[in-house]
């Protein structure tokens, strides 16, 4: 998890001496990106002086976006983000599908960090789109692999086609049009999570022996050893994926502007994400290093439940992810669809009403990535690997790079070029923090995206899974 805040919910100051709203501000998602949206935080925000005092904003910025019927949105009250909260669930009243919506998603963010550059929405939009398609196809994967390790050795069904059943399920199961819908869902996906992390951790300490994976099964590799420090020999390529693999588990900022826009009160967001975060550090930290210390450097296996020795064992608590196999899948869909439905049909009836025409664009907007989901889960067949890359290329800006330029940024337009030194050595401490977090996603992006790529290639060249869109068995 990146050590910053969330971007979205600011400080709100008292008599902030801030210039006038420019009128573009309140203009459907339609004028998106044009001159003036984010009035304030543009290219010049940051010049003037600064009279040795804080200059304290109460958000980055405020645009505010139209959420349907082609009604504009105004603000009540310029300082008050509760009380345009209120204007847009107003405004939503006579709708059907209610979104709810405010600052949408990190695209947003992205062209307000960047000093209102359009190159820096377009840019954040890409990689947001692609991001999510990867995890979308991360999970056609990852049900791929649980069916055909369910089916055993004796089956005829192709992974091929276990990974088209995985992803239309997970189609139908995008469908739902809010987050609200999905809730449920969520909450479910986490409790079998847990049961099954927990599971797997308990059924380690308690069978016999671990299992491995195929060629290196117990017990062709010795006892069980762990290690604290990598081994002799380790290759930068191993050991910069295993890093990659361990980063990719905290890093989900990526959509937080997203669950955002839908709270009902978003200035209660910062509470989930400490509880969130507090509660995945703990778990994922313990379950990690439990599984890896009885399973050991020479049998552990990606995903861990192929470590576990005891057939039983390795099906009981894989199955209780089925929930989350399916929902994080759905749930990163449901994000892309909105993102690309909202600019389409902006200011149109068929946003927050049940029309035809707005269910089949709907529909398509997530068809269309599920498509490529698949794609990218057969071209890509490595469970390892495929997280490795998604670390690599989006983690690397969503999880480090964005957060510590916001820190900068924000800093800079509340106290000025010099506030690195305001607060003494607690504020040289954070930059210096922030600063570490932007050069640690340039490592990601660089050295991590490199050490991915020599992995695909040589999995490829080893055959262990087959080709692309192979008929091989990747049960693990």
């Amino acid at each position: 998890m990146a050590l910053n805040q969330p971007p979205i919910i600011m400080r709100q100051g008292v008599g902030d001496d801030l210039s006038p709203p420019s009128p573009d501000r309140y203009q459907p998602t339609s004028t998106f990106g044009k001159e003036g949206y984010y009035d304030g935080f543009g290219a010049d925000a940051e010049k003037g002086g600064y009279g040795g005092q804080a200059r304290k904003m109460s958000r980055i910025d405020k645009p505010f976006n139209a959420t349907g019927g082609g009604n504009d949105l105004t603000a009540d009250d310029d300082t008050d983000p509760s009380i345009s909260v209120g204007k847009q669930m107003e405004l939503e009243a006579g709708n059907t599908i209610k979104y709810r919506t405010c600052i949408k998603d990190v695209c947003d963010i992205g062209q307000m960090l960047f000093w209102n550059q359009k190159w820096a929405w377009w840019a954040t939009a890409v990689m947001f789109l692609l991001n999510n398609t990867f995890i979308q196809g991360f999970h056609c994967l990852v049900g791929s692999k649980y069916m055909n390790t369910m089916a055993g050795a004796d089956h005829h069904i192709c992974t091929i086609g276990f990974s088209v059943i995985m992803a239309v399920v997970s189609f139908f199961c995008s469908l739902p049009r809010t987050f609200s819908t999905l809730a449920k869902l969520a909450t479910l996906s986490a409790f079998t999570t847990f049961v099954s992390v927990l599971l797997a951790t308990i059924f380690a300490g308690i069978e016999d022996h671990p299992r491995g994976v195929a060629g290196m099964r117990w017990p062709t590799q010795g006892p069980v050893t762990y290690l604290l420090i990598p081994a002799g020999g380790t290759t930068f390529v191993a050991g910069m994926n295993a890093f990659m693999n361990i980063s990719y588990t905290f890093i989900g900022q990526i959509t937080i502007p997203s669950f955002i826009a839908e709270m009902k009160e978003p200035k209660d967001f910062p509470k989930a994400l400490w509880a969130v975060t507090i509660a995945e550090i703990i778990v994922f930290s313990l379950v990690g290093s439990i599984i890896y210390v009885y399973t050991g450097t020479a049998y552990n296996t990606a995903p861990a439940f192929g470590s576990l020795g005891n057939e039983t064992y390795l099906k009981v608590s894989f199955s209780f992810m089925i929930p989350t196999l399916i929902f994080l899948g759905v749930l990163y869909a449901s994000v892309s669809a909105r993102f690309v439905f909202f600019r389409l049909f902006a200011g149109t009836r068929h946003l927050g009403n049940n029309t035809v025409k707005g269910w089949l664009g709907w529909s398509a907007i997530l068809a269309t990535t599920w498509v490529f989901a698949f794609i990218i889960a057969e071209v890509i067949p490595f469970f390892s690997d495929l997280l490795s890359l998604m670390s690599s290329l989006f983690d690397s800006f969503f999880g480090f790079i964005f957060w510590g330029v916001a820190y900068i940024r924000m800093r800079r337009a509340d106290y000025g070029p010099g506030f690195w030194k305001v607060n003494g050595v607690r504020s040289m401490a954070m930059a210096a923090l922030n600063v570490a977090c932007i050069l640690i996603g340039m490592l990601f992006l660089t050295a991590g995206t490199y050490a991915s790529v020599e992995s695909i290639k040589q999995g490829y060249a080893s055959a262990a899974f087959g080709g692309p869109f192979s008929c091989v068995s990747n049960g693990v």
